[in-house]
Formats: structure tokens, C-alpha cells, sequence
């Protein structure tokens, strides 16, 4: 069966790809330049600003996972050309995700400040957290729409929208990061609370371009701005498919939130090295992303076609495309690590401790873009439950690595988490593609 040709192009495979990478960078372009401008101003921010973020991103991972639900969906009614019902999943997708984000707001408005106090051990980097989260939190009822137009948009195979909203948002998060965080052009010297507003801002803006953009551009035949009556069975089915989903994400999420945690006991200044490794390493793996999403939609869409035959070498032919796009940026950061990290931070001694870590994630990178985008496919399939299952089992693995390397053993080695993880979803997700009879999955 994985000799059988696949109809997708190389060409098809990048012009989905390089606008979902675009979007994946507007999430990492917020990190970054946090990381970046926060770095100047201390380590102390610099690690809180990370706690707090990756804090408030977990309770994102629900609409994301979600989201993945409604792209299934939506490639699925379009590969058997479905279109007015791609109108009708957005509608009831709508509904949810506002109900989601009003939900997960009041849940940070009332727990944040208890929560972090028994997370944070550090008081400095607790404080500076509290200001950031208070800020930053109002963002989440628009986070949730915004994941549901990207999950439309890449459901459609038309990610346009999602490179013009990203640089929107870049253009506003850099902008505002760089005169509220120093007090440039008369404007208050507000640090991490400048950082916070400025990320809260550029989500806004993104969300007011997508409902513009989708209203002027979106074809009338798709029905997305037609009263659409709500179908409970409809609602069920996407839930069915969905929640294993947002399960998982929260799960990896919960897990990444939970690695860090861990290295926050090791002391301020390994949390300082963490900060920056991670900007970097996020940067490194949007391709990863952007491929694995890719073979989301394409499997979920060649399934829908009746293709399900062409599904093994169509991932063996995204991975290498993700190889090809990844390998160029790992080589660069291999061969000037210290002057990566600079840009982060004026203590050397930092950006040079750092630079072990840099190699370690390097290889992650490598592995991943074949273990992320093998075990993404799994949900193109509809299988959401197994791909959770999966996950479920790397991330245990995961946690228990990561608890014993930062109880023991040097930062670099604790970022070894990353292999281990990496490949373990690979050969589990390598495994049920090819052994697994997940052919017959209907959604």
C-alpha cells in the first residue's frame, strides 16, 4: 500500500504549508519578541513573562484542540464537495468556542493569582507573572475565535488570510512591545505589563481582519454568514471528534507548562536559560507545525475523496518536504549558537550557557519532523481518541524524564526530554498508520 502514488504535489504540499508556517509565526512572533525586548530588561521578567504565557497558553489548547475538530470537518466536507455545509460546522464551531472563551476567562479571572502562588516558587518571578497574566487573560475569548477562522482557513486549503493576519499582528505586538516595555515615544515605561498589552492588542487586531476578510472574500456558496439553524447531532458529532483533540492538547500543553515548572526548582537561572532556549526552539519548529498541519488536512481531505489508499506515501512525502525546510535553519543555528542567544540578552554568561541547550534542541528539531507530522496525521483520519491515547503514553514518559533529569542532572540534559518525546510519538504514530485498520472511520 505506501507504494501506491500519490496524486498530491510537492507544489500542493508548500503553497498549504508556507501560509500555515506564516500563521504559526504569529503566536511565536508575540514569544519572540516578549523574549527579546524582556531579555534587555532582565531575567527575572524575561522568565516570568514565559511562566505566565506558556500559563495562559495551556488554556488556549481547548479552543486549538477544538479547532482541529472543525478543520477535520470542513476538509472533509469539501474533498466530497459538501460546500454549503462548511457554512453550517463554522456556525455551530462559532457558537462553541465564544461559550469556551467567556467559560476560560472567568475561570483566570478568579484562579490566576491563587494558581501561580502555588506553582511559582521564585517571589520575584511570581510577582512580575501576576502583573503579566492580569493583562494578558482578556486575550482569550478572542484567541478562541481566531483558532476557529485558522482551522477554517486551513480546512479550505486557502491560507492567505492567515499570512495577512499574521502580519498584522507582528507589525502590532512589535510595535507596541518595543514602545511599552522601555516608555519609547512618550509613551509609560510599563516592562512586563507593557509586554502583556502589547500581545493583547495584536490578538484584537487579528481578530477584527478576520471577520472583515472572511465577510469580503469568503465564496457566498460556502453559506458562512447564513443563519444557520443549530443542529444538537451536528454539534455531538463535531465533539466527538474534536474533544479527544482538545484533550491531547491540553495534555501536551499541560505537559510543557509542567517541564518548565520543574526547571523553575532548579533555580532563576536555569529558568533564564529555559526562556531563551525556548524562543528559539519555537521559532525552529514552525516548520514542524505548519507540515504536520498540512498532513492533517490533506489526509483528512484525500479520505474524504476516497483516496484512503494514497494516505502512506502521502506522509512519507510531507515529512521530507518538512526535512527539506527545517534542516537549513538547524544548520544556521548549529553554527552560530552564541550569537543567536545574544539576541535575547545582554549577559554572555547567559547566552553562553545556553548554547549546550541549543544543540540538544537542534536534534529535537530533526526528530520531530517526522514524529509530529506522522502523529498529526492521525487525527486527519478522524481517529482523535487514539491519537490522544498515544500522546497520552509520551507524555507520561515524558514528565517522568524530565522529573528525574532536573532533579539530577545539568539544564542541557533535561531539555533531552525532547528526544525522548519525539521519538516515541514517532515510532507509536509510524506503528498505527501502517498496522491499525483506522481505514473505515467515518465522521
Amino acid at each position: 500500500m505506501s507504494g501506491i502514488k500519490v496524486n498530491i504535489t510537492n507544489k500542493e504540499i508548500w503553497q498549504i504549508a508556507l501560509p500555515i508556517m506564516i500563521g504559526y509565526l504569529a503566536q511565536t512572533i508575540i514569544t519572540f519578541t516578549d523574549t527579546a525586548f524582556l531579555g534587555h530588561v532582565g531575567m527575572i521578567e524575561l522568565s516570568a513573562s514565559m511562566m505566565a504565557g506558556i500559563y495562559y497558553f495551556v488554556f488556549t489548547t481547548l479552543a486549538m484542540g477544538f479547532a482541529v475538530g472543525v478543520q477535520i470537518f470542513v476538509a472533509r466536507r469539501l474533498g466530497e464537495g459538501r460546500l454549503s455545509q462548511i457554512g453550517v460546522v463554522f456556525a455551530h464551531g462559532l457558537v462553541f468556542v465564544l461559550l469556551l472563551g467567556i467559560t476560560l476567562l472567568a475561570i483566570l479571572l478568579l484562579c490566576s493569582n491563587m494558581l501561580l502562588s502555588h506553582i511559582i516558587a521564585s517571589p520575584d518571578i511570581l510577582f512580575f507573572a501576576k502583573d503579566y497574566i492580569k493583562v494578558r487573560q482578556f486575550g482569550i475569548v478572542f484567541v478562541t475565535v481566531n483558532y476557529l477562522f485558522r482551522s477554517l482557513y486551513v480546512g479550505l486549503s486557502n491560507t492567505r488570510s492567515i499570512t495577512y493576519s499574521t502580519i498584522l499582528m507582528a507589525i502590532t505586538n512589535i510595535f507596541l512591545d518595543y514602545v511599552l516595555i522601555f516608555g519609547q515615544w512618550g509613551f509609560p515605561q510599563l516592562g512586563v505589563t507593557g509586554a502583556a498589552i502589547a500581545s493583547l492588542m495584536a490578538e484584537m487586531a487579528a481578530f477584527v481582519f478576520f471577520w472583515v476578510y472572511s465577510y469580503c472574500k469568503v465564496p457566498k456558496e460556502y453559506e458562512l454568514f447564513k443563519p444557520h439553524r443549530i443542529e444538537t447531532a451536528l454539534w455531538g458529532n463535531i465533539l466527538k471528534v474534536a474533544f479527544p483533540a482538545m484533550i491531547q492538547r491540553l495534555l501536551s500543553c499541560g505537559t510543557w507548562f509542567m517541564f518548565f515548572v520543574l526547571i523553575e526548582k532548579m533555580g532563576e537561572f536555569a529558568l533564564g536559560v529555559s526562556s531563551l532556549v525556548r524562543s528559539v526552539y519555537m521559532i525552529l519548529v514552525i516548520p514542524v507545525f505548519a507540515f504536520a498541519a498540512t498532513a492533517n488536512t490533506l489526509v483528512s481531505r484525500i479520505i474524504g475523496e476516497g483516496k484512503v489508499s494514497q494516505v502512506h506515501s502521502l506522509l512519507w512525502k510531507v515529512s521530507l518536504n518538512c526535512l527539506v525546510c527545517v534542516i537549513p535553519f538547524v544548520l544556521i543555528t548549529l553554527l552560530v549558537p552564541l550569537q543567536i542567544c545574544s539576541i535575547y540578552t545582554n549577559d554572555m554568561h547567559l547566552a553562553a550557557s545556553a548554547v549546550p541547550t541549543i544543540y540538544i534542541i537542534c536534534v529535537a528539531t530533526v526528530l520531530s519532523s517526522i514524529g509530529i507530522v506522522m502523529f498529526e496525521s492521525i487525527s486527519g483520519t478522524g481517529n482523535t481518541s487514539a491519537a490522544m491515547i498515544l500522546d497520552f503514553f509520551a507524555t507520561v514518559t515524558y514528565i517522568v524524564y524530565t522529573w528525574i533529569a532536573s532533579s539530577y542532572w545539568a539544564i542541557h540534559y533535561v531539555w533531552m526530554a525532547e528526544w525522548v518525546y519525539n521519538i516515541q510519538i514517532g515510532l507509536m504514530s509510524y506503528c498505527y498508520i501502517k498496522y491499525v485498520n483506522w481505514q473505515r472511520k467515518k465522521i
